[in-house]
């Protein structure tokens, strides 16, 4: 799997980029072709243009004449522009161009051989011989009587890109959704590895976490067929409580992960009431307080709240207020040190605080330390045991209490939660 995740993102990364580029090329080609196309038309105006003019010359003179040859060499010798007006002569250029589909304003010039100007449109620029398209208009380029039509188109830089809005929109929107499909796969893949990794994880803490009641029950029971024990009635109570402990602790272990998967699917109803969070926080910290004294710890409890009450489902709250300090104890390296802080808010809210002066959380644990089943890195600090399922219960029990719970922390010093709780209508 390790070498087929990245295997998978470089030939979905190959592929798109791939795409990306086809479609670039094939659009930049689209607007050479249209280009080119326009170029065509151009210069077959141009013909026109010149055929136009020597037709309505002949239409113009007295003399008949019937066959090619004689209608050529009578235009080699006698054409002019001259014989038109300027208005004339614009009235053909514009025809035949708006014939071919041309639309953009132009401008056009007569030179005759000796490069000065016999017509010229209003707007018409010397400047605009440099870029002007040209044609000469006497049948033979080697004529003394030749003259040469310049027309200026002034050519919008964008008329292309118009004339093909709707391919190259059409060429955005389905690349757009290659690309966001790959972006939401390559997702999707990142998620799976982690959802893997965390799995494994679990698996791995689970049996461990189960591993160690099971080879004490195992060997309580081995010791109570034993001779010397079983006619023994204080032996046969120490080990009988022993296998009740670890069966106990065992059930507790399932229950954590029975109530995760019960949270996941929205199961867990609340059943609130109205309670003192002062005397339920002080009760948790009684029970816990023997397991702090054995790692030299203190316990400070700062209850300044006002108003202590609450309104919420006591199992659940005691709960909350129990993961939220046995984390502190967990990922303290040396002595805990917790202290326990509530406050009142004029809106209604209740706040409590948890303190530690643990290991701490970098910026990425932080934003993901309420995730299932993730756990933070302890560094040296190996004996952390458990799921990753605490503070995920508590961030969902909080939500479904409709309140908000916050952390602040610094590597190497320490972390603090703060839960907030609406007191309802409780005052």
């Amino acid at each position: 799997m390790k070498k087929v995740f990245p295997l998978i993102v470089v030939l979905i990364t190959l592929s798109v980029v791939g795409i990306l580029l086809i479609q670039m090329s094939w659009i930049n080609n689209a607007i050479k072709l249209k280009h080119e196309e326009f170029l065509r038309k151009v210069n077959n105006s141009l013909k026109m243009s010149a055929e136009a003019m020597q037709n309505q010359f002949m239409s113009k003179q007295s003399t008949q004449i019937i066959d090619k040859a004689s209608r050529r060499y009578f235009l080699e010798n006698n054409f002019t522009t001259q014989a038109f007006t300027k208005e004339e002569l614009q009235g053909i250029v514009e025809g035949v161009l708006r014939e071919n589909n041309i639309n953009q304003p132009f401008e056009f010039c007569v030179l005759n051989i000796f490069k000065n100007p016999l017509f010229a449109s209003d707007g018409f620029q010397i400047d605009d011989l440099q870029t002007a398209y040209y044609i000469g208009l006497a049948t033979d380029n080697t004529s003394m009587n030749q003259e040469t039509l310049y027309i200026s188109i002034h050519e919008d830089k964008n008329v292309v890109i118009r004339q093909m809005w709707w391919i190259i929109l059409a060429s955005i929107i389905f690349t757009s959704i290659i690309v966001s499909a790959f972006v939401v796969t390559v997702r999707t893949l990142f998620n799976q590895k982690k959802i893997s990794e965390i799995k494994s994880d679990f698996i791995n803490n689970m049996t461990h976490e189960l591993k160690t009641p099971l080879a004490t029950i195992s060997l309580a029971i081995d010791a109570l067929t034993n001779e010397k024990v079983i006619h023994d009635a204080e032996k046969v109570k120490i080990y009988s409580s022993m296998i009740k402990e670890e069966n106990k602790r065992m059930n507790k272990q399932v229950e954590k992960i029975l109530q995760a998967a019960r949270l996941e699917k929205e199961e867990i109803k609340l059943n609130l009431q109205k309670l003192d969070s002062h005397q339920i926080i002080s009760k948790v910290a009684d029970n816990l307080a023997l397991q702090i004294q054995e790692k030299n710890g203190t316990l400070t409890l700062r209850l300044g709240a006002t108003n202590p009450f609450i309104n919420a489902d006591e199992v659940h709250f005691s709960n909350i207020i129990f993961n939220l300090l046995d984390n502190a104890m967990k990922y303290s390296a040396n002595a805990p040190h917790i202290e326990v802080e509530t406050f009142s808010h004029g809106n209604g809210m209740l706040s409590i605080k948890v303190k530690d002066n643990g290991i701490g959380m970098d910026k990425e644990t932080q934003s993901r330390v309420f995730e299932k089943f993730y756990r933070a890195h302890t560094g040296n600090l190996h004996n952390v045991k458990g799921f990753g399922l605490g503070l995920s219960y508590v961030k969902a029990i909080v939500d479904a209490h409709e309140g908000r719970i916050k952390v602040e922390s610094t590597p190497g010093k320490g972390s603090s939660f703060t839960i907030t709780l609406p007191q309802g209508n409780v005052a």
